[in-house]
C-alpha cells in the first residue's frame, strides 16, 4: 500500500525514489507492488538520462531556478539603465552573502572579482577608457561600503576587521574620507604594515629610495610624508578575524601578491579569512608573470593562490563577435551566459541573458568562447 501510494506522487519529486528505496529494504514486496517500484525506478533513470543529454548538447546541467540570475544593468548595451541604478550595491549584497557562506564552510582564502566601474552616472564598461587610478578609487570606495556590513557583527568589531590598503597614501585618503564611528571599529593598515607585524616585507624596487628621501626631507620632524601620513596607520595590537585586502598587485607592484601570502602565513592569521578584492588573481594563477623574471611570485602560486576559492566573480567576455559573461556566487556553480542583443520596439537595444551552462569546475577561456559561439548560432 505504501509503495502504491508513493507511485501516485509527482514524478518530478526525487524524494519518492529515495523513500521507496529505504521502505523496501525492510519489508517483503508483492508482485503488484514490485511493478510499481520498477515503474518509479524507470522514471528516475529516464530523468538521469535526460540530464546527461542536456550536458552533452550544451544545455544547462543545473536547474536555473536554483541559481542567482545575473545582476541587471551590467551589459555595455544597457548604459541608460546602468547609469540609473546602483549596480555596485547589488554586487556588495551578493558578495557579502557569498563570503558569509564560504566562511561558514571553513574557507579561509577568498577571492572576489568584478567590474568596479559599472553603474552610476559615470558608469564605464570594458569598452570604455579608464586608468588604474579610477579603478583603485572605485575598489577602495566599494570596500569601504562593504566593511560596515561586517562591522555590525560583534566578532568583527574592536579592530578585528583589518582594512588593508595597497599603500600608505590610499590608507590616508580612506581614513580622512570615511570618518564615521562605525569605521572606528575597523583597523586601517597597509600591506607593508600588516606584513611587518609578523614577517619581513618584500619592498618594491625603488620604494626604499623614496622612503629614504622622505625621511631626509623630514629632518628632525621625522618623515616628510611623500608616501603618505604615517599617522593614518592604526596600531596593530590585535589579531584579526577578517582581512579585507584592496586591489593588491593589480596595477601596482607584484610584491603585493608576495606579501599577501606573508600576512596570512603569520601565526596570528593562519586561520583568519583573507578576502582579496579585485586582485587580478587570474593573472597570478594563469602564468602571466614568467617565473624566470618573478621567481618569488611564481613560488606563491601553487602553495597559496591556487588554494583561493572564488566566491563572487563576474567577468565579461567578448570574442569572435559574441558577448557573454562568466558568473559565480558561492556555493553555486560557475554559470556561462550568452548576451543576446536585439533591437527593441523603441529602437534601443534590448538585452536578453541566456544561460548556456552551469558547471562545477571553472571553464577555460576557450571553452567559454566556444559555448558563446554555439549559443549565438542557436539564437539567430
Amino acid at each position: 500500500k505504501g509503495i502504491a501510494s508513493l507511485a501516485q506522487k509527482d514524478d518530478e519529486d526525487p524524494s519518492s525514489i529515495i523513500t521507496i528505496h529505504h521502505f523496501v529494504l525492510g519489508y517483503p514486496i508483492s508482485e503488484p507492488n514490485l511493478q510499481c517500484l520498477c515503474t518509479l525506478l524507470a522514471i528516475n533513470n529516464t530523468r538521469k538520462n535526460n540530464n546527461l543529454l542536456n550536458a552533452s548538447s550544451g544545455g544547462p546541467t543545473k536547474s536555473s531556478s536554483q541559481l542567482s540570475p545575473l545582476p541587471k544593468g551590467i551589459s555595455p548595451f544597457e548604459k541608460s539603465l546602468s547609469k540609473n541604478i546602483d549596480i555596485q550595491a547589488e554586487f556588495r549584497q551578493r558578495a557579502k552573502r557569498a563570503i558569509d557562506a564560504a566562511i561558514s564552510a571553513g574557507v579561509k582564502k577568498i577571492e572576489i572579482e568584478f567590474p568596479p566601474l559599472i553603474g552610476g552616472s559615470q558608469s564605464k564598461s570594458q569598452f570604455d577608457d579608464f586608468d588604474n587610478v579610477q579603478e583603485l578609487d572605485k575598489n577602495k570606495e566599494w570596500t569601504m561600503l562593504l566593511a560596515p556590513m561586517f562591522l555590525g557583527e560583534e566578532e568583527y568589531q574592536k579592530g578585528k576587521t583589518w582594512l588593508i590598503f595597497p599603500d600608505l597614501k590610499e590608507c590616508e585618503l580612506a581614513k580622512s574620507e570615511w570618518q564615521g564611528q562605525r569605521y572606528r571599529e575597523a583597523t586601517f593598515t597597509t600591506i607593508e604594515a600588516a606584513t611587518n607585524s609578523g614577517g619581513e616585507y618584500d619592498a618594491p624596487w625603488g620604494s626604499n629610495i623614496i622612503s629614504g628621501i622622505s625621511k631626509m626631507m623630514g629632518g628632525d620632524d621625522g618623515d616628510a610624508g611623500l608616501l603618505g601620513d604615517q599617522a593614518a596607520l592604526d596600531e596593530l595590537q590585535n589579531s584579526a578575524n577578517l582581512l579585507l585586502v584592496i586591489q593588491p598587485g593589480n596595477g601596482g607592484p607584484v610584491e603585493d601578491w608576495v606579501n599577501c601570502e606573508k600576512i596570512m602565513a603569520t601565526t596570528a592569521h593562519e586561520n583568519t579569512p583573507m578576502v582579496i578584492i579585485n586582485g587580478a588573481l587570474d593573472k597570478v594563477k594563469g602564468g602571466f608573470y614568467p617565473a624566470i623574471f618573478f621567481p618569488k611570485l611564481a613560488a606563491t602560486v601553487d602553495r597559496f593562490y591556487k588554494k583561493f576559492e572564488t566566491v563572487f566573480y563576474l567577468k565579461p567576455f567578448s570574442d569572435k563577435g559574441v558577448y557573454g559573461w562568466l558568473y559565480r556566487e558561492y556555493p553555486q556553480p560557475w554559470q556561462v551566459y550568452y548576451e543576446n542583443v536585439k533591437q527593441g520596439k523603441d529602437g534601443n537595444a534590448e538585452v536578453e541573458y541566456v544561460m548556456v551552462d552551469a558547471l562545477d569546475e571553472r571553464p577555460t577561456y576557450a571553452e567559454i568562447v566556444s559555448m558563446l559561439v554555439g549559443a549565438s548560432q542557436s539564437n539567430k
